[in-house]
Order: structure tokens, then C-alpha cells, then sequence
């Protein structure tokens, strides 16, 4: 189980929230409200917010934008992870990986489990990493992205949970996880 040292020190992130949706504006757009209402009370800084179409073409050029920012260390897309034919948040993302984080998509269906039953296989959460950008995209509604952020995201981007997060991979002075590797820093663990 994962846990944070009392004595350890917090490094904040820049993070971008990016709503995928064909009805919502920023005025009815709760779940990015709620996202950037926790990674702000969190400690990190919201770096920019946008809101697009679910048009895969629409949320590819985003992300590839961000990702190539050395201001933004994670996305956090909410949207567009259904069956519809207009949901196409993965198939927009997943080319953009130079890892996918399989993990997080089979541990939101865990979580959501106990609270949407069989319905969380509809759920397609997906993450990943390019050019040390995290990115992990959640459904659209408010509770979705509340269980994604409190269950998952959060601990990983903070720097101080351990035995391990994604901070290590986003912040070049990062101290990796402990005990795996006698590198201090992501870069010298790509050297090894």
C-alpha cells in the first residue's frame, strides 16, 4: 500500500485539465472545476485549461501541444473514454504514449466496481507517458473524476508517496523510487 512520509518534501506539479465533450462549456464543465479544484488544494498549479469537441483529431492536437511544453508535467483529460461513436479520447491519446501505464485503466475499473457495478467495463481510463508528460484520461462525470484524482492520480504525482510515483518521472531532480534503483534521478536511471 502506498504511503507518505511525514518528513518528506512536496514538489509541485504543472498540470493541464483538458474536457473532451460536444455539449459542455466552461460554465457547465463540473468535472473540470472538480479536477482543477484538487490538484490545486493538492499543491500543484494549473498551467492551462482547455475544453474541445469529442473529435479524436481536435484532442490529439491539443495533448501534442502540451506534451511539448516543459511547463506542464501531467494531463488530465475527462471525457470521451465510452463506446459512443463520438468517443474517441483513447484512440486519440494511445498513439501519443511512448508508454502506456496499463495499470491505471484495470485499477479505475477496480475502484469503480463498488460503485457502478458491471457498467465500469464501459469504462475505457486510459494513461500514459510521452516526452515526460504523464497523461491520464478519466470518463466525463464529476464522480469519475473524483474517484480517478483521490484513488489514483493524486498519490502518484506527489513526489512524497512512496515506494513509488510519477513524479520521479517528470521532474528531472526527482529522487526515484525507494530501494529499486541506486540512481537519484530519472536521468540517471536512463543512463544505467
Amino acid at each position: 500500500m502506498s504511503h507518505v512520509p511525514v518528513d518528506a518534501l512536496f514538489t509541485p506539479l504543472g498540470i493541464a485539465v483538458l474536457t473532451v465533450s460536444d455539449t459542455r462549456g466552461f460554465d457547465e464543465d463540473g468535472s473540470g472545476d472538480l479536477l482543477v479544484k484538487h490538484l490545486s488544494e493538492s499543491g500543484h498549479s494549473l498551467v492551462e485549461r482547455r475544453i474541445v469537441p469529442d473529435d479524436i483529431y481536435q484532442v490529439r492536437a491539443v495533448v501534442s501541444e502540451w506534451i511539448a511544453r516543459t511547463d506542464i508535467h501531467a494531463i488530465l483529460v475527462n471525457g470521451g473514454t465510452g463506446f459512443t461513436n463520438r468517443d474517441t479520447t483513447p484512440e486519440a491519446l494511445i498513439p501519443l504514449f511512448d508508454k502506456a501505464i496499463e495499470g491505471y485503466g484495470e485499477l479505475f475499473r477496480h475502484y469503480s466496481l463498488k460503485t457502478i457495478g458491471t457498467a465500469t467495463i464501459q469504462s475505457r481510463a486510459v494513461a500514459g507517458v510521452a516526452n515526460r508528460t504523464m497523461m491520464f484520461a478519466m470518463p466525463g462525470s464529476p464522480k469519475a473524476c473524483a474517484l480517478a484524482w483521490d484513488k489514483i492520480i493524486a498519490l502518484q504525482l506527489d513526489s512524497r508517496t512512496r515506494p513509488c510515483n510519477f513524479a520521479a518521472m517528470v521532474l528531472p531532480s526527482a529522487t526515484l523510487c525507494s530501494g529499486r534503483h541506486k540512481a537519484s534521478s530519472f536521468n540517471e536511471v536512463e543512463r544505467l
